[in-house]
């Protein structure tokens, strides 16, 4: 008699009668009681920041507090995400290098939960509206199809996941200088392109949660420049540049979890791209990037005229004008 395959080895599709609700476990889709919930924003991260009462501002335009956000979780996948906040926690208190040692796996997982529970709130909120957006998620078909790519590889939060030759999404750790930096924690994101950023102190993750790798190929030498104390506005310009490379990437990877066999204990999942002779990004356009970078950019006062002031050359404080890293020490400069 063969060996039976764990349930816990087939991926959850949530997606199939768009089981959403408070009632079903958001990983496993096992019913769960109204105090089985874990929260979007860990326990730790609320109290090391003072976050509880912050208020989130919806795209309905209704607001909740940061307390207020939270995921319907059986016991099982409660556990899990409790053991790896406990380890992103204790990397948090030792800085960037601690954190990037974690790996992107686990980076992504972590990213991914909050990530999920903002995305989540407001899809569930636009069946019922305070203000109808001014563009649905859910009336966003290659969106949807992103965040169910993205949803499958989620399922690593709630049971040993391995993906085979790729990284689920890009990530990115970076190192605020202390000396200009004073902003302790910030978020943000882009629901339409998957993308979320963190701060922690002098730590910033960037990620793109469902691009199988692809941005932080094309970030590589950019990356690699940036691993050193960068001042905010130079983080920001960092910032730009993903976003900005999240909103050209024209291809969605098709994910799909091999069989599993009796004995296993992990899903193992593969990541495919249907049209491989097609363009994995759309053509750079410099107005559309300096768009984004002065927006990224507004808080220092930079405007977009100052941005388009070469249009050839976009202005940068990560580069100086030979191509080369640039050292920052203030924002605006001195003479």
């Amino acid at each position: 008699m063969s060996q039976p395959i764990p349930a816990d080895l087939l991926p959850y599709d949530p997606f199939d009668g768009m089981r959403f609700g408070p009632e079903t476990c958001f990983l496993s889709g096992q019913p769960v009681g109204p105090d089985d919930t874990v929260p979007v924003f860990a326990e730790w991260l609320q109290t090391r920041y003072n976050l509880a009462e912050r208020p989130i501002q919806l795209l309905d335009q209704r607001t909740v507090l940061i307390k207020d956000l939270r995921l319907p979780a059986s016991p099982a996948a409660r556990q899990r995400i409790e053991e790896l906040e406990s380890r992103v926690e204790a990397a948090a208190a030792q800085g960037p290098a601690a954190l990037r040692a974690l790996g992107d796996d686990t980076l992504f997982l972590w990213l991914g939960k909050m990530f999920y529970g903002i995305f989540i709130t407001e899809l569930l909120n636009e069946f019922e509206p305070l203000i109808k957006p001014k563009y649905p998620l859910a009336e966003n078909a290659a969106l949807v199809r992103r965040f169910q790519a993205f949803f499958q590889l989620l399922q690593g939060l709630r049971v040993p996941t391995e993906y085979a030759d790729f990284v689920p999404g890009s990530v990115f750790v970076l190192e605020a200088d202390p000396a200009e930096d004073h902003t302790p924690f910030e978020y943000d994101d882009d629901l339409n392109t998957l993308v979320f950023s963190i701060k922690l102190d002098k730590t910033v993750l960037v990620a793109c949660l469902v691009d199988i790798g692809l941005i932080g190929q094309a970030m590589g030498k950019v990356y690699a420049d940036a691993q050193r104390p960068l001042h905010p506005v130079q983080i920001a310009e960092f910032k730009a540049r993903v976003y900005y490379a999240a909103h050209l990437l024209h291809v969605v990877p098709d994910i799909y979890p091999r069989h599993p066999r009796p004995g296993d204990t992990q899903i193992v999942f593969d990541a495919l791209i249907d049209d491989v002779t097609g363009a994995i990004f759309n053509p750079w356009e410099n107005s559309a990037y300096t768009q984004t970078l002065a927006e990224m950019w507004l808080r220092w006062n930079i405007t977009l005229a100052d941005v388009v002031a070469k249009p050839a050359e976009p202005m940068s404080l990560l580069y100086d004008e030979a191509g080369e890293p640039k050292q920052l020490k203030q924002w605006p400069l001195t003479i």
